[in-house]
């Protein structure tokens, strides 16, 4: 299965990041891509006050992405979007995934949220806006079985494990929009462990560059392979960048070191 990660600089302008979007969307179609992975909300990233009406999953945000899915004949994780939510103070983060037809095939409702606050830098509180969401969710695309997961989500490995263990992940995915100041040191290096140690494929796409107000994000959106090696990473700019997953090599790998057999907790 080829895989590719669309690499955004989503900003306040949702008509102009959706055209962006698809344009990504298309570039990934045309190098051979099976699935396309885009970064956590895609659609808008930008002051609070201009923040799209939340919506259902199945709203415009998602006929959209169906669209893009069944014209080009592709699977597609949509990122992430501000999903209609349990209350009126508070939404979702949602990613959704589209199989070849359109179809919605997954709902995935990000369960960690960004509270941070780092004097001098940034002050984030995610959970004032946005509504934790509890279940894990695994689905098969193409045979391989792919566990979703949303940005700040990569600090905790406990999810990852329960992914492949019990949801019997190949690939777990990460749509992100992770900071400058934080993802200089750690972004690569939670990927990698998150591969290493689950025997994983690992799929982030990430946003890049500066976003209003006073957000800059890290970029670097690659594809890692169960033996934590980088085998494609975007340079620092908006573009699309593809891999291949190979099944066969990752059993061979979960068999010659079987640390998921092993585990004893």
């Amino acid at each position: 299965m080829r895989v590719a990660v669309c690499q955004l600089n989503t900003r306040d302008n949702r008509a102009t990041n959706l055209v962006t979007a698809g344009e990504l969307l298309k570039q990934a179609a045309a190098a051979g891509a099976d699935l396309a992975v885009l970064p956590e909300y895609v659609d808008y990233l930008g002051p609070a006050a201009g923040v799209p009406k939340p919506e259902p999953v199945d709203g415009e945000f998602a006929a959209f992405f169906a669209t893009a899915a069944r014209t080009l004949g592709m699977w597609v994780l949509a990122g992430s979007f501000h999903e209609a939510g349990p209350d009126a103070e508070r939404t979702y983060n949602t990613s959704l995934v589209f199989d070849r037809d359109g179809e919605l095939a997954a709902t995935y409702r990000k369960i960690h949220l960004y509270d941070v606050e780092i004097p001098g830098r940034v002050s984030y509180q995610e959970s004032k806006t946005v509504a934790p969401g509890t279940e894990p969710v695994v689905v098969e695309i193409d045979g391989a079985r792919v566990g979703l997961s949303i940005c700040y989500d990569l600090r905790f490995p406990e999810l990852y494990r329960r992914l492949a263990v019990e949801g019997r992940a190949e690939v777990l995915v990460v749509p992100a929009a992770f900071m400058m100041h934080t993802g200089r040191d750690h972004w690569e290096v939670l990927l990698r462990a998150r591969a290493i140690e689950n025997q994983c494929y690992v799929v982030a796409a990430g946003q890049i560059g500066d976003h209003d107000p006073g957000r800059t994000c890290f970029g670097r959106s690659m594809v890692i392979d169960p033996w934590g090696t980088v085998l494609a990473q975007a340079p620092d700019t908006t573009g699309v960048v593809v891999a291949d997953i190979d099944l066969d090599r990752l059993a061979t790998i979960r068999q010659e070191l079987p640390s998921l057999a092993n585990r004893r907790l």
